[in-house]
Parts: C-alpha cells; sequence; structure tokens
C-alpha cells in the first residue's frame, strides 16, 4: 500500500465514517506556542484548545478533527541512519476535544488498523498506565483493551513510556496508551520478557492515544480536567514501513527515490564499508527533507534558534558527502516530486529554497577550507610543513576542541575524524549531552554557543546578570541584553547602546560587578506566571519567546532576570570579573568581551 493510499484511508475513516473535520497541516513554525521552537507534534496547532483558551466548537463547528501534521525533532538527530528515527517526519492523529475519550479512542485505532488496512491483529499489542504514588493505574484502558487483546498483549509500564505531559510545570496531561507491532514475531533471549519497548528491535510503536484527563497544578497535584480529551500520534514513515513490509522506514516510497538519487554520487561511493554507506544515505534522505521543508515554511539560516537548527542539519547532510561538491538540485527535485501533491507550496518556493541552500554550501565549504584549518593551526594541531600534502594518520586533539568545532562551526565529529582527528569521544558525548540540557529549555535558547558546560560557564552565566544589571545602572534603563555566547575562555554579552563606552564607564562596570561578587550575595530561584515576571520588573532577553511558567533568578536585591539557569549559589564562587574590550556589534548595539580570573 502506497503512502497516497494511506492517506486517503485515514481521511476517510475517520472523515467519512466517523464525521471528524480534516484540518491541513500547520507550519513548522508555531503560530500560538512559544514553549517550542519548531511544531513537534500534531497536537501542537490544537493546544489553545485544550487549554480552553479557544473554542474548538466555535472554530471548527466540530468537536473531533483528523490531520497530517509536518513535525521535526530534534531529540533523535543522533538517531537518524538506524531503521525508524527521524527529524523530519508527519503525524497522522485523531482529536476530540471534549468529545469521545478512551472506548471511542481505542476502538476506532483498532478498526482503523485490522479492517481498514487488515493488518495481523495477531501482531499487535497495547501498552497502559500501571500506575504511581500519584496517579492511579489505568484500569478503565486495560478493561477496553480486553475487548480487542488477550490479556498478555497488554502490558504496564511508567511515566517515562505512557504519560503524556503538561508541557510545561502545570497545565492538562494524562496517561497514554500505545499501539506496538511485533515486526519478527520471535522473542529475543528475554522470552516471555520480550515485550514492548525491549530494546531487541522486534517491537516498533506505530500509534499513541492521549488520554488528557488531568491537569497538573502549581503545586504539582493531579486534578480532574472539567471536560476530557484525546490527542492521538501515529507517524506516517512507521506505518509506511510496516505495510510495505520493509525493514526500514528509508526503504519506503517517501525515501526510496532520494536514496537512488544519492547513492549515485561518487563520494558515496568511496565509502569504505557498506553499513557507512547506507547510514549516510538514511541521513542525507532525512535530513535534505528537513531542509525543503523548513526553508518553504521560512526558516532561514543563521546562528540561533530555528536557523541555527537549519544551519546544523543542513552541514551534517553536507558531511556525508566528506564536501561541498554534490547534486544538491536533484536531492531538493526529488523531495519535491515526492511531496508535490500534498504540499505544492514546495513547487511554489523551489527558487528560494535552492537559491538558500547554495549559498550555505558557500558559506560551508569557505569553512571548511579556511577558518577551520585555522582553528586547527591556533590549536596548533597542524604543523606540517605546507609543502606537505599528505593526510596526517593521527592528531589528537582534546575533547573540548572537537566540541568547539562541533558547535561553533557545525562540523560532525564523523567529519572531524574524517579530517585525521582523534580525540576522547566519552568526554566529547558528555559535553554534547549537557549542551543539549542547557539548549532544551526556552529561556536557555540564548546561551547555544556554549563552549564548557561545567562549572566554568555557570559562573559565567551568572556573571552575565550582574554585567546586564551593571550596565544599566552605569549607562541606563535603556541598556537590554541583544545577545550573548559562553566558552571557555570567554564570556561575550550583547547589549543595546549607541555609542562607544567610556574608559571610565567600563571601570564603573567592572568594579560594580565584582563589588557585588565580593559580597558574597545569595542567588535564589523562583518560578511564576510570565506575566507575572515582567509585572515585577524582573529582566529578559531581548525578542526572546518564553513559556509561560519561568524561572526568575534573584542575586541579593542587586538583579533579577528571567532566566533557566544554572547558576551559582552565591556570587564568592564567581572570581573575579575582567572586561578585555568593548566594541560595536551592529547598529545600536554593543559588545562586550570578559574573563573570569
Amino acid at each position: 500500500m502506497k503512502s497516497k493510499k494511506i492517506r486517503e484511508k485515514f481521511i476517510n475513516y475517520f472523515g467519512n465514517k466517523l464525521k471528524h473535520t480534516h484540518m491541513a497541516s500547520s507550519s513548522l513554525i508555531p503560530a500560538n506556542d512559544s514553549s517550542v521552537l519548531l511544531t513537534t507534534a500534531g497536537m501542537q496547532p490544537f493546544k489553545p484548545y485544550y487549554l480552553g483558551e479557544l473554542s474548538v466548537k466555535k472554530d471548527f463547528k466540530n468537536r473531533n478533527l483528523t490531520s497530517i501534521q509536518k513535525c521535526f525533532r530534534t531529540s533523535d538527530i543522533d538517531s537518524v541512519g538506524d531503521a525508524s528515527h527521524l527529524t523530519f517526519f508527519e503525524m497522522m492523529g485523531n482529536f476530540s476535544i471534549g468529545g469521545y475519550f478512551k472506548e471511542e479512542a481505542i476502538k476506532y485505532a483498532f478498526e482503523f488498523l485490522v479492517k481498514e488496512l487488515k493488518l495481523n491483529k495477531k501482531r499487535l499489542y497495547a501498552t497502559v498506565f500501571k500506575g504511581d504514588d500519584e496517579v492511579v493505574k489505568d484500569f478503565e484502558a486495560i478493561k477496553i483493551w480486553q475487548n480487542y487483546l488477550n490479556q498478555d498483549k497488554i502490558s504496564e509500564f511508567g511515566r517515562k513510556e505512557n504519560w503524556w505531559g503538561p508541557p510545561g510545570k502545570t497545565g492538562p496531561c494524562g496517561p497514554s496508551s500505545e499501539i506496538h507491532y511485533d515486526l519478527t514475531g520471535q522473542s529475543c533471549s528475554r522470552g516471555k520478557d520480550c515485550q514492548p519497548n525491549c530494546e531487541c528491535g522486534r517491537f516498533v510503536e506505530i500509534w499513541n492515544l492521549v488520554f488528557t484527563q488531568y491537569l497538573k497544578d502549581a503545586q504539582g497535584k493531579f486534578k480532574d480536567l472539567p471536560t476530557k480529551n484525546i490527542d492521538t500520534g501515529m507517524g506516517l514513515e512507521r506505518l509506511l514501513m510496516i505495510m510495505q513490509k520493509k525493514s526500514s522506514v528509508f526503504q519506503t516510497d517517501l525515501f526510496r527515490p532520494i536514496i537512488e538519487e544519492a547513492k549515485k554520487d561518487p563520494q558515496i561511493e568511496k565509502l569504505q564499508s557498506e553499513i557507512e554507506k547506507v547510514k549516510s544515505l538514511r541521513i542525507i534522505a532525512d535530513h535534505i527533507k528537513a531542509c525543503v521543508f523548513l526553508i518553504a515554511d521560512g526558516v532561514q539560516f543563521s546562528n540561533k534558534e530555528e536557523g541555527y537548527i537549519l544551519r546544523r542539519i543542513f552541514r551534517r547532510l553536507i558531511d556525508q558527502f566528506e564536501g561541498t561538491n554534490f547534486s544538491l538540485e536533484i536531492l531538493v527535485e526529488k523531495v519535491i516530486e515526492i511531496y508535490n501533491p500534498y504540499y505544492p507550496r514546495l513547487k511554489e518556493k523551489k527558487e528560494n529554497i535552492l537559491t538558500l541552500l547554495r549559498d550555505e554550501t558557500k558559506t560551508y565549504d569557505k569553512i571548511l577550507k579556511t577558518e577551520v584549518e585555522k582553528v586547527f593551526k591556533k590549536m596548533g594541531k597542524n604543523k606540517k610543513k605546507s609543502s606537505e600534502k599528505k593526510k596526517p594518520s593521527s592528531r589528537k586533539i582534546t575533547a573540548q576542541e572537537a566540541f568547539q568545532l562541533y558547535s561553533t562551526y557545525g562540523l560532525s565529529p564523523n567529519l572531524i575524524r574524517k579530517k585525521g582527528y582523534q580525540f576522547n569521544e566519552k568526554e566529547f558525548g558528555k559535553m554534547v549531552e549537557a549542551h543539549k540540557k542547557i539548549s532544551r529549555a526556552g529561556a536557555e535558547k540564548k546561551f547555544g554557543g556554549v563552549g564548557d558546560l561545567g562549572e566554568k560557564v555557570t559562573k559565567q552565566h551568572t556573571a552575565t546578570h550582574l554585567l546586564h544589571q551593571a550596565l544599566r545602572e552605569v549607562l541606563g534603563d535603556h541598556v537590554k541584553q541583544m545577545g550573548s555566547d559562553l566558552k571557555p575562555e570567554r564570556l561575550r554579552f550583547d547589549f543595546s547602546h549607541s555609542q562607544k563606552m567610556t574608559e571610565q564607564e567600563k571601570k564603573e562596570v567592572e568594579d560594580k560587578v565584582n563589588e557585588i561578587i565580593e559580597k558574597d550575595l545569595k542567588v535564589t530561584c523562583e518560578e511564576m506566571p510570565y506575566e507575572k515576571a515582567v509585572k515585577s520588573d524582573a529582566l529578559s532577553f531581548f525578542k526572546e519567546k518564553y513559556p509561560d511558567l519561568v524561572k526568575v533568578y534573584k542575586v541579593g536585591d542587586f538583579s533579577k532576570e528571567i532566566c533557566a539557569g544554572p547558576h551559582v549559589k552565591k556570587t564568592s564562587e564567581i572570581g573575579h570579573f575582567k572586561i578585555k574590550s568593548e566594541k560595536s556589534s551592529s547598529k545600536g548595539v554593543r559588545r562586550i568581551k570578559a574573563v573570569l580570573e
């Protein structure tokens, strides 16, 4: 069954038979959810309706909806290349906001898979929430599933597997029930314990049914919602893999034409192992799709937020070819050809997409040929004579230096290795994980260029708060933070100010920061609604998107700022603050570089 047929069956089943209103996919840039950079799930466009801020019946004349939503997630980027993980994917979902609940949701899902798609019932398994100290086991879902599956095919799991939300600290949430498909029919060495969520690869989750029946309040208590809601999500690509009896999503008709085209590139042919080749082709196919859809929805290459994500995945794509000389236009055309029937805007945006991708290719090419080598030389690792063309067999760099290449220039660890450099990959991995944690919260996006992600960055982070307030006291309240970047060797702080600072002003700012450090003031944190934080005169990052609930960090009575952390407990932990330079960054924006000694 081709992807086109599955789309039609899904829309017709829920639309014609069950009278759901089908909604077109929203943009990958969320219109009504400032807590995330990009659309990550099918329910996101409907979030205001789940929260009761808008009336679904008034706007859509129906409580029951469906969509096939474009989604993008970075959480699985390092897993792209295996059988089923993607960054860009489409999520089919049915939603009921104050309409039907568990009994109908389970019935509809089972009926669609077995009666409409003709999947073998014997291969289907269900998981449900097993309960904990705060919320009871989902007995209702278990009882309903017993009408469709034998008890040995119904498993119970905790919050990690079978609970959704809330998206913030408070809000709607509830247990979920996942439908898994048995790919092999064979248990692994665990025998009877080989159940859904087993890591052996036997099972793949295809549909998640979320029962949003609770509200988590500010005290962490769970209360029943006045209306119960259904939010489901089924990955089209994974379903296709099962329907077309393939061993990976990349063998389906949504990927095969792209991979066949990329295979022809001579750079791919040079890859030594078949495993390496397969993984590279999968990364190329996923990432070119993601780039095309992100640009079509208005994302531009940059060093922050959505643009930074776009830059990261495109450079990772280029790395698979080990250079910038590859068939870019043909790959873009294949993506458009596959999706044009459903997203005609891609064809309209083709020239714009190609122009941006070509420009970024040139930028990266320049970085690879000039800036990166300069960095290597600065590190003192490239001391071979210029006449010696031979690639070094082993050049050791530190994990921190490898991370600098990764975080600053977008070089993948794979490309760094291919260029002949060795580094401690375990330490590098720890830095990447710490970087993800700091970047994850919305308010921490401004620290996307963090280099040293341990104790030093924590000190620098708090120092930027002191610097921000000191600048306002010395220069005036017009000063606002415009950006920042933390690296092991220094911190950088951009702020709104129209003229060069005098030596006296710089000294006053420096002295004021050090005075607060020496006072050993306590750094405290309080969570509160964003509106309340703003009314309390807490400083914020200019043009930042903040979630509804934010953290406000106070340094004694000196500064108060919205931030997600991390921070020191007392200012004496920071050390001595020293301004190294102050210059123009752009029109009306000045830049300070400073160090902690």
